[in-house]
């Protein structure tokens, strides 16, 4: 596979990591996409397609999940409803036409997570599931990872007031 120099925007390398998903998990029968969690929840990766870009080359497109901060125990529906909330999240930010936040880590510029999150309450435990990509620096490759991000770092401590007068 010859290394790809196309350069696309960040809002068109959104757009497309979210259709892929839209495509491996909720445009495909149920019971494939209830087998990819599975197998995406016991560890590893799974190759999604191979995307022709604009120079011809051809990229692999794979996903993988980061469960290590989720709150309970993920279940496939409750995933398929925090991926439909991601999504849906994904396009209500771009509808404006402004291109989500995307945070990179110095020195690893390759590697990416972006600032669109879906928040979840499930029976009283807070979970935050987020995308992150890292495109390989040395491979026509792309990660697409959802993850789910430590939840304490969104809620504001309760300010502890002296008394109802502040006395």
């Amino acid at each position: 596979m010859a290394q790809s120099q196309a350069s696309i925007s960040n809002k068109q390398f959104i757009t497309m990591s979210v259709n892929l998903l839209h495509k491996a998990f909720i445009e495909s029968t149920r019971t494939h996409s209830k087998q990819l969690f599975r197998q995406l929840s016991e560890g590893g990766k799974r190759t999604l397609t191979q995307v022709k870009m604009d120079d011809g080359a051809t990229v692999r497109f794979d996903v993988s999940f980061d469960l290590s901060v989720y709150n309970g125990k993920l279940n496939y529906s409750a995933f398929r409803d925090h991926l439909l909330l991601l999504m849906a999240n994904f396009v209500e930010s771009m509808k404006e036409g402004e291109e989500p936040k995307v945070f990179r880590a110095e020195g690893e510029e390759h590697k990416m997570l972006f600032g669109v999150t879906a928040p979840a309450i499930d029976q009283d435990r807070i979970n935050i599931m987020a995308l992150s990509a890292e495109v390989s620096p040395t491979s026509p490759e792309v990660l697409l990872q959802l993850l789910y991000l430590p939840p304490d770092q969104f809620i504001e401590p309760v300010q502890q007031d002296s008394g109802v007068l502040g006395a």
